[in-house]
Parts: C-alpha cells; sequence; structure tokens
C-alpha cells in the first residue's frame, strides 16, 4: 500500500508561495493539499480560484481540493476547471451528497467526503461504494494548529470496518495536529493519507520533515 503525504499549502508562506510550491514538488511529499474556507461553514475565510490557478501553473503534483464550505455543489465544476484532482466535500454541509459525489465524478475529479470530529463514519455507509476518500477531522475545521483529537483513532478503524469487502481501495486521510509524533499510530489504525501544514512549514527544513514522515509510515508498515 502507498502512503500518501499531502502538505497543506493553507500553512505556506504565501509571501514566498511560489518557492514553497517547488519544495513540496522537489520533496518526497504526494499531493498538494488545497483548503477552501468561505467563513460561513467554518470560522475562516482561505483562498478561491486565483490562487489554486497559480499553484497548479506550478504544481508537479496532484492538488487534493478539501472544500470547507456551504453549497459545495456550485462550485465543483470551477475547482475541476481550476486544476483540481480530488474535491473531498463534508457531509454536514451536503443536503443530497449522493448527488454532490456524482457531480464530482462527472466533473473528472476523485471524489471525497469529510467527516467533523461528531460525525459518525457509519453515516456513510449508503454512499461508501461511491468514494475515493474519506477525510477524518483529527481537529474541528477551520484552523491550524489546533490539538489533535485522539477519538480519531477509533474512527479510522470503524471506517476500516466499514469498507471491508465493500471499497477495500478507498484512501482513507487524516487531518489536523498529524506529524511525527503519530503519523505511525495513525498508520497502524489504518489510515494511508496524511494532511500536515504546520508541522511541515514551521520546521527549518520542510522537505526533510515530509521524508522523515515517509519513513515513519515506510517503518509502521514493516513494524
Amino acid at each position: 500500500m502507498k502512503y500518501i503525504i499531502a502538505p497543506s499549502i493553507l500553512s505556506a508562506d504565501f509571501g514566498n508561495l511560489q518557492r514553497d510550491i517547488e519544495m513540496i514538488n522537489q520533496s518526497e511529499a504526494d499531493w498538494f493539499h488545497v483548503d477552501v474556507m468561505d467563513g460561513v461553514f467554518v470560522p475562516n475565510i482561505s483562498f478561491g480560484f486565483p490562487v489554486m490557478a497559480a499553484v497548479k501553473k506550478h504544481a508537479k503534483k496532484p492538488l487534493d481540493v478539501h472544500l470547507m464550505i456551504v453549497e459545495p455543489d456550485k462550485y465543483i465544476q470551477e475547482f475541476a476547471q481550476a486544476g483540481a484532482d480530488r474535491i473531498t466535500v463534508h457531509y454536514e454541509a451536503c443536503t443530497h451528497l449522493h448527488r454532490t459525489i456524482q457531480l464530482i465524478k462527472a466533473a473528472g475529479c476523485k471524489a471525497g467526503v469529510a467527516l467533523n470530529p461528531h460525525t459518525p463514519v457509519t453515516l456513510l455507509q449508503d454512499v461508501i461504494g461511491d468514494l475515493d476518500l474519506v477525510l477524518i477531522m483529527s481537529v474541528n475545521p477551520g484552523f491550524g494548529g489546533q490539538q489533535f483529537i485522539h477519538n480519531t483513532y477509533k474512527k479510522i478503524q470503524d471506517l476500516k470496518h466499514l469498507i471491508q469487502g465493500v471499497n477495500e481501495d478507498l484512501v482513507i486521510q487524516v487531518d489536523g495536529g498529524v506529524g511525527l509524533q503519530n503519523i505511525g499510530t495513525l498508520v497502524s489504525a489504518g489510515a494511508n493519507a496524511f494532511v500536515a501544514g504546520n508541522a511541515i512549514f514551521a520546521t527549518d527544513d520542510p522537505a526533510e520533515t515530509i521524508s522523515k514522515m515517509k519513513s515513519l509510515t515506510a517503518n509502521s508498515l514493516t513494524a
């Protein structure tokens, strides 16, 4: 199994965004994670299509777009056209989740659903076979630098049970408080994709931190 490291560009230095994009390009990272926040679904605002286009222009790896917005259906086609390879919407923001998933796929993207810390994975039972990715939020969405919620480990295990015999190729992604201190335990629980922001960009050598994360996933696999 391949383990995915997806640095969140929300934590990049926006005064040196191209530099940080090139760092990710040249590192062992697998995806760019792009957090889009509207100030309504979450208490913060990030960026939209102009920044997406700027990232896509220089990125040499897939764009993993996480929509923390209300009414995501209105914007799926635009995000796909702006360069998204994967689009993840929140269960809590989608009144007609199955239709939203189909819209993402019709736009030519892989489809993901994110779950807030209070949302049980069992609520995905009726759509789990249609998904490419489930993102388990291990903090409350909206701000970086929060403390990891330990119930995440149980939710990963519950999700592993849910996909058994149904969609075993599903990517199980974790976002929030992920770093060198817990990535091995997350692998052992069953996760295989990891979003990290401050844990990468706040270090003296972000590329080396990414490399260490990759090594820890490999070591956990063989342990």
